[in-house]
């Protein structure tokens, strides 16, 4: 069988890795001083798997909530004489100034610290710890890192603690940072650098980069660039306002090999990217292999006419290309942005991958080009790629949920990444696709969908993550996170006013999650309070007088969760469910589903004997009689009704102690009821094991409830032998059968019916074994 698309095991490392992480007192540690993590004495590790822990850790505290942020864990990693770190990725709030100073000692390569707003100036005398060996340093979106604390001077080691709950608040900018003495420092990323901080100033001292990203830096002077113009192969200028005499330093740098000149969107940009500007990079920087102009306003002279654009398949070569100016490369692009403008509408583009959104490849690119620091472009392509997998087709479905997957994970606090990739994500699980997508790969994007419904309680996310939920088999394949998945949709039915359509969409998921589940996953979602939720939203639907799915779904969710689980049960009498039972009966008589559920679920209430008692009234005894005689849903409302009873009658004469009705008065309905079914009746229900019934076999004392366990018996193995008679023979039933036939007290309509029960059984044991087609039986195994 060939492998399904993302069913690639994970590495020994990264599962070993994890592993580590969530048992580190048991493997790597042990409680020190106040309960203060402290590496083992005899642990050495080198920095591949020291530079695993950390970045694996980090990813951890952002996509897994059961995963537990240790307050020390960076401390672990303080002497480099046990532990060795080079390469370290920290992002988001999580991070503190005194994380870094933990590691102050190690010779870092490299640090890219994204999106850490808690760090402030303090961290900045930190990074110069890393000056000797540092290579590679981020710090997009880290704006706070150029301020200082409350405008206390640049220290490092302070021991005030950092703010757990407020983000650093800004105070005077430190302008005397610089980068003397990183002597060894080539890629370096100041993307959002806030506007007090003078780039020109900052950077001055750098003689050796070769890479650059000044993202949003509004740079006063460009000419400074060119102090780099022998070495500078990457250049990134994304939403920096293009000027002549910023083309102008750009074109001198002639060693860039990448080139990001990029906006946000055209309708930011006064800039006009003319046929003479992007010629001019062409014939200037003839190393280019990899160009971004996203965003920018082009002119119509930068293209060839339309006609001589259809014209043959597209093309790669330069000498072919559909924009003038490209046909002047010696080589095909490695990387084109064309995301927002018109040019990636054209038929030649020569470049190997191309970001824009004329098809689904220049979409995919866009999103995984844009997901790590332009957030607001890949929400675009994100939504574009929803338009793909809904309106037409995504050919491509590997790396479209594996990139949808990536950027929900790196921006789980992003808003609007969250609703475009829970949309896209409905789409690209639905069973369009199903059937090419591993177990593996739908467990992640099961992951995502319950990190986004954490994170945000805002409708729409909650509602396409609802939806999502429903493409996948339940409870199989959320089974590896009942509880969680549980927990989180009972919160989503808690507020009053929910809205309509995620309550609806939430109790299905609820109660297709308690179904044909062990009783002890039902036992502790009932101890999460499923049982109330349900009855509270029972509760409203009746001051609102509506019967809806939402009601309906809620008895039905009850039904199943009480299914031989005596706890529950016991839960849902304690929280008025016999009241709110009886409203229901008396403000909906005509609802015949609703009628099922609640019957159904009374039933299971009726098999505890401890709870019978509270059933034995003259108002519910009155209630379940009067029901046998009702036609709704077929014999379902009247079947149930008459085993409640069945069993309540089971415990004998001596607990009946009220005198109306008369129990001999009942149990004469219930031999009518029974008598009136058809046999041969089509259920609506589904038994998981025959044990409630067959305890009210052999007994001489309600030969009524007698009959109606063997009628139900005979009823099931009629209309589904090839279902129910391994189960009733599995679980003892034809023995219990025969006792019946052995007691003077069965009726004989019952013995006539557990013959024939007995009779159908046997026929089935005999009947031969199916084989397909093509195989034969050997040693009573089966083989192709």
């Amino acid at each position: 069988m060939a492998a399904k698309i993302g069913d690639d095991p994970d590495s020994l490392m990264a599962l070993a890795t994890v592993f580590c992480l969530r048992n580190l007192r048991k493997t790597m540690c042990y409680q020190g001083y106040r309960n203060k993590l402290c590496l083992r004495s005899d642990i050495f590790l080198p920095s591949e798997i020291c530079d695993k822990l950390v970045n694996t850790y980090m990813e951890l505290v952002h996509t897994d909530s059961n995963f537990e942020p240790q307050e020390s864990f960076f401390q672990l990693f303080s002497d480099p004489r046990s532990t060795r770190l080079t390469r370290v990725q920290l992002r988001e709030d999580f991070v503190r100034d005194r994380d870094l100073e933990a590691i102050k000692k190690q010779d870092l390569i490299k640090l890219h610290l994204t999106y850490c707003n808690n760090l402030s100036a303090r961290s900045l005398k930190t990074l110069g710890c890393f000056r000797e060996t540092l290579v590679s340093l981020c710090l997009f979106g880290c704006s706070n890192i150029f301020y200082r604390k409350g405008g206390a001077p640049l220290a490092c080691g302070e021991d005030e603690e950092d703010d757990p709950v407020n983000p650093v608040s800004r105070q005077a900018p430190e302008k005397d940072f610089d980068f003397r003495g990183f002597s060894r420092l080539r890629l370096l990323n100041l993307g959002g650098l806030p506007d007090e901080i003078d780039a020109e100033t900052l950077l001055k001292t750098l003689s050796t980069l070769t890479s650059l990203d000044l993202s949003g830096v509004q740079l006063a002077r460009a000419a400074f660039l060119t102090q780099w113009k022998e070495r500078m192969a990457s250049l990134v200028l994304y939403n920096v306002d293009m000027s002549d005499e910023l083309v102008s330093t750009v074109l001198e740098l002639g060693k860039l090999r990448h080139l990001d000149v990029s906006r946000e969107s055209r309708r930011t940009s006064k800039f006009k990217m003319t046929r003479k500007v992007l010629t001019a990079i062409v014939q200037r920087l003839v190393n280019l292999v990899s160009l971004d102009i996203s965003g920018h306003v082009m002119l119509d002279n930068c293209t060839v006419p339309h006609l001589e654009d259809a014209m043959g398949r597209a093309s790669t070569e330069p000498c072919k290309s559909s924009i003038y100016p490209f046909q002047e490369l010696k080589r095909p692009l490695q990387f084109l942005g064309l995301y927002d403008t018109t040019l990636c509408n054209v038929t030649h583009i020569p470049a190997y991958k191309v970001t824009g959104s004329k098809n689904e490849d220049q979409v995919l690119n866009a999103i995984e080009a844009y997901t790590e620091f332009r957030p607001e472009l890949a929400h675009r392509a994100i939504n574009q790629l929803f338009d793909i997998a809904r309106i037409q087709h995504c050919s491509q479905l590997l790396r479209a949920l594996q990139l949808v997957i990536a950027a929900l994970k790196c921006h789980k606090y992003d808003k609007s990444i969250q609703v475009t990739g829970s949309a896209a994500l409905f789409y690209l699980t639905n069973t369009d696709y199903r059937n090419d997508q591993s177990v593996r790969l739908r467990r992640q994007v099961i992951q995502v969908v319950l990190n986004g419904m954490e994170q945000y309680q805002e409708v729409t996310v909650q509602r396409n993550c609802c939806l999502t939920l429903c493409n996948f088999s339940i409870p199989e394949e959320l089974e590896f996170q009942y509880s969680r998945v549980n927990q989180l949709l009972l919160k989503i039915l808690e507020p009053a006013r929910q809205e309509e359509s995620i309550q609806r969409i939430a109790v299905h998921l609820c109660n297709a999650l308690v179904c044909q589940v062990d009783n002890h996953h039902k036992e502790a979602v009932g101890k999460m309070g499923f049982v109330k939720t349900m009855l509270n939203l029972i509760q409203k639907k009746l001051q609102n007088r509506m019967c809806d799915q939402v009601m309906e779904f809620s008895w039905s969710a009850l039904w199943n969760i009480t299914d031989e689980t005596p706890d529950n049960c016991q839960m849902f009498l304690n929280c008025r469910g016999m009241s709110l039972f009886l409203e229901c009966l008396e403000e909906f008589p005509d609802k015949q589903e609703l009628h099922r559920n609640m019957l159904g679920l009374l039933g299971n209430v009726a098999e505890v004997r401890a709870l019978r008692p509270q059933l034995l009234t003259p108002q519910f005894i009155t209630v379940f009689s009067n029901l046998l005689d009702s036609e709704a849903d077929g014999i379902e409302v009247s079947y149930n009704a008459c085993g409640v009873l069945s069993h309540i009658m089971f415990d004998g004469p001596d607990v009946w102690s009220m005198e109306e009705p008369l129990r001999d008065t009942v149990m004469n309905k219930m031999w009518d009821a029974i008598r009136s079914w058809d046999v041969t009746s089509r259920r609506n229900i589904n038994y998981r094991s025959f044990e409630p019934i067959l305890r009210l076999l052999p007994q001489g004392i309600a030969p009524v409830s007698q009959h109606w366990a063997t009628w139900a018996l005979f009823n099931l193995i009629s209309v589904y032998p090839s279902k129910y008679c391994p189960l009733l023979i599995k679980e003892g039933g034809i023995a219990l059968l025969e006792k019946v036939l052995e007691l003077d007290s069965s009726d004989a309509d019952t013995k006539d019916m557990a013959r024939k029960v007995m009779e159908q059984c046997e026929n089935f044991k005999e009947e031969p074994m199916e084989i397909n087609p093509g195989q034969e039986v050997v040693n009573g195994q089966q083989r192709a």
